[in-house]
């Protein structure tokens, strides 16, 4: 699989309940266990691809700026359904971009590089989950997913 940045994926080995199981996110008291370690992984993806704070609060759902620094001082508190749902795509998007590009380094880039593909219209991956929320989040874990086969 390549090389790693150090407890990237031990932290999204601790998180394979939320990235396998949509119905623990329901569960308060998995939504309190998982929601500091998807914060962590969250953070250390996000610090991989080299995203800009607005593409990481454009990840998670725009939350206010107060509480976005809340998450990154990891003083997250139990995270909604929602964020925890936004968390699980970013990592199946990692996952998928780890396993379709043994380059560690273009995996990583890959969020930001313009893209050809329709679905982006030349835009780079970021800007269009950005622009399209969960939807696009949704979106590109499919395309990527589709890709592996």
């Amino acid at each position: 699989m390549g090389t790693t940045r150090p407890g990237a994926l031990s932290r999204a080995a601790a998180l394979r309940a939320l990235a396998l199981d949509p119905d623990a996110r329901r569960e308060p008291a998995a939504r309190r266990r998982l929601s500091a370690p998807a914060l962590r992984t969250f953070f250390a993806i996000t610090r991989a691809w080299g995203l800009s704070v607005a593409d990481e609060r454009a990840l998670l759902g725009w939350p206010p700026p107060s509480t976005f620094h809340k998450y990154k001082a990891g003083q997250g508190g139990v995270l909604s359904f929602d964020t925890l749902t936004r968390i699980s795509l970013v990592l199946g998007i990692y996952k998928a971009l780890q396993v379709l590009y043994p380059d560690v380094g273009f995996a990583d880039r890959w969020m930001q590089m313009p893209n050809a593909n329709g679905l982006f219209g030349g835009r780079t991956p970021a800007a269009f989950v950005a622009d399209t929320g969960i939807d696009g989040l949704f979106q590109v874990r499919r395309l990527l997913d589709a890709r592996r086969g």
